[in-house]
């Protein structure tokens, strides 16, 4: 992968709005097939520029008036808001109170910094293949209850460009949901809960309610590569203390004793499990397999940014935006292949420029006989790098929209024919 420079990054995003953005399918999503009048007209972006100057409240009439604001700003950051009352742009022109957010995605962020009490490899914005399987778990446990409790259709997850992941739930009823019910189903989807002083951040008992199982269930076919083998959680006294902390006190001492006698993760965990099962430790009330669920919660579990999804004025990174401090694109995630994706490989901007000036150098021979729009010729330009095929994914995704969306209307005039 092209080594990325921040320094080249002002001519870089000019060369990338200008031939490689992918506008076409990124209008056809925001426009949702033009069913409601305004809807692309009335959406908020935000641009953030070179040393954080910050833009809110921009909005455009089509797609070709988004490029061209794109091209002139060549934004650092492109972030996306609600659809609102009225023309984002045109706000302070709206009496006091009238201009209020009525729709918008519901979005969810989960970002690797919440899990640094539980992991070991890496702090802060530093990530490696070894926490990545966090993320993995994440998009598996939320995408399955979005799926199958909630029953929403159309969830494209994009990496963030850095340490996370964000999903938008595009369906058009969730589109409209109140902020309450936004709060509700993120309610639902948390369960590890407490700040940085809370050292037992899990409380299941021995009745789990399904989505609770289901979600242990994935977990369990990643913990012990990822928990016992690759962060080694029982390693040494220190890391086993903090496990020590999540279970009663009147078992302690035989945990401390037999942890010293064994010698990796994975015989203290089977020894763990099987000191909290005897039928003596049953016997009071505070024993029993939850105790496990509950260890596996804590350190595997997602950990959503709540304040994100139960806003509808909420703003949210944007798809195909570029991490200013990584280089890398914010792409979509193939939800068939999560267990591949690798946010090491994910194209920098550098890179795909580099790709380009190869293309373009290929071609200059085959065009000096042919006269070329830039449109169309742009077109083919992410066709050429190392974006293309995720943009594919991304197509795919608009395409299961559109067919959803033609299904609906049928219905709806197959229903009018009735009357």
């Amino acid at each position: 992968m092209e080594a990325f420079d921040p320094a080249e990054l002002p001519e870089l995003l000019k060369l990338y709005y200008r031939r490689l953005f992918p506008y076409a399918p990124y209008y056809r999503w925001l426009n949702y097939g033009g069913v409601t009048k305004n809807y692309f007209q009335h959406r908020e972006f935000s641009f953030t520029l070179k040393d954080d100057i910050y833009i809110r409240y921009q909005s455009f009439s089509n797609q070709s008036e988004l490029e061209k604001e794109m091209q002139k700003m060549n934004p650092y950051k492109i972030d996306i808001g609600a659809v609102y009352s009225h023309r984002p742009s045109q706000h302070s022109t709206v009496k006091l109170g009238a201009f209020q957010a009525q729709e918008k995605e519901l979005v969810f962020d989960i970002d690797m910094t919440d899990y640094d009490d539980v992991r070991r490899c890496c702090s802060s914005a530093d990530i490696c293949s070894k926490c990545w399987t966090l993320m993995t778990m994440a998009i598996r446990i939320i995408d399955r209850a979005l799926k199958e409790d909630f029953g929403f259709k159309h969830r494209l997850w994009v990496y963030s460009g850095r340490r996370g992941v964000h999903c938008w739930v595009c369906d058009e009823s969730v589109r409209k949901l109140s902020s309450a019910v936004r709060s509700g189903i993120v309610e639902y989807l948390s369960l590890v809960k407490g700040g940085q002083d809370v050292k037992k951040k899990v409380h299941l008992s021995e009745k789990l309610h399904p989505f609770v199982r289901k979600s242990i269930n994935i977990i369990r076919k990643y913990f012990e590569d990822y928990a016992l083998i690759g962060q080694d959680i029982l390693e040494n006294k220190e890391n086993w203390d903090k496990i020590l902390a999540l279970v009663p006190e009147t078992i302690h001492d035989e945990l401390q004793r037999g942890f010293q006698r064994l010698h990796s993760s994975s015989q203290r965990w089977e020894y763990l499990r099987k000191v909290i099962s005897t039928p003596q430790n049953m016997k009071n009330d505070k024993c029993g397999p939850w105790l496990e669920w509950e260890i596996m919660v804590q350190y595997c579990f997602p950990r959503l940014d709540i304040n994100v999804s139960k806003g509808i004025n909420h703003l949210l990174k944007s798809p195909f935006s570029v991490h200013p401090k990584t280089g890398r694109i914010s792409v979509p995630i193939d939800f068939q292949k999560v267990d591949q994706f690798n946010p090491f490989t994910v194209p920098t901007i550098s890179a795909i420029c580099q790709e380009l000036d190869v293309v373009s150098t290929n071609d200059k021979d085959k065009q000096e006989h042919e006269a070329e729009s830039e449109s169309k010729h742009r077109v083919r330009d992410y066709k050429k790098t190392s974006l293309a095929p995720y943009v594919k994914v991304f197509e795919q995704f608009l395409e299961n929209l559109d067919k959803s969306r033609k299904g609906e209307l049928l219905k709806k005039s197959d229903l009018q024919k009735d009357f």
